[in-house]
């Protein structure tokens, strides 16, 4: 039974698909919550709240009548086991935003270890000037908030979520030449944006 296969025996209420989708998928959506804590340079979660953290994703499978399993298509070559991985990805940093374990990209001050200031800094010299910073980094969130949808969930892919260049080669299967392309030109766009607002980069 392949991927299409199983999900429309599920989607059908078959038990036994169901079954076989929890006992197939249970141990990676584990390690996938696991990596998720991890990339976030956080303690790894104990038993308790990665359990909470297991239902919540597994309801919101089956929540509406399948819904959330209903949108997978598996285009471009994509494979439930990868798709399973966003999934999981996107409602471990849904939890972890609610326990306040991150902070997402707008809500980041200019003081924080994590903040765009200092992972975007290779492609700003100069932007952790202590006398500016404060104003630099509203500057630049600005300037975030004008990108093109598929830009922004880009760099919240990249920054927020903290997959790498590499894993992101493999999420929208790509070379690694052309991610490494979107992402300067992302940081292109940024700075033009950031000089128009009269800062120096």
């Amino acid at each position: 039974m392949d991927d299409s296969e199983l999900l429309h025996a599920c989607i059908r209420g078959d038990k036994q698909a169901w079954n076989i989708f929890v006992d197939t998928y249970s141990r990676l959506i584990y390690n996938y919550i696991y990596s998720t804590f991890k990339a976030r340079g956080r303690n790894l979660p104990d038993e308790d709240r990665l359990s909470d953290i297991f239902q919540e994703i597994f309801l919101s499978l089956i929540k509406g009548n399948f819904r959330k399993l209903r949108s997978f298509r598996g285009r471009n070559g994509c494979t439930l086991a990868s798709w399973l991985r966003q999934v999981v990805i996107n409602a471990t940093l849904d939890y972890m935003r609610k326990e306040r374990l991150i902070i997402p990209l707008h809500e980041l001050s200019p003081e924080d270890e994590n903040s765009l200031a200092r992972m975007l800094e290779e492609g700003f010299p100069g932007f952790t000037d202590k006398a500016v910073l404060k104003e630099k980094f509203s500057g630049l969130t600005d300037c975030i908030q004008g990108l093109e949808t598929d830009e922004k969930y880009f760099l919240g892919m990249h920054l927020d979520m903290g997959l790498s260049l590499e894993e992101l080669r493999e999420y929208f299967k790509l070379t690694r030449g052309a991610i490494d392309m979107r992402k300067a030109r992302i940081v292109d766009r940024l700075k033009e944006c950031f000089k128009s607002k009269g800062f120096i980069v």
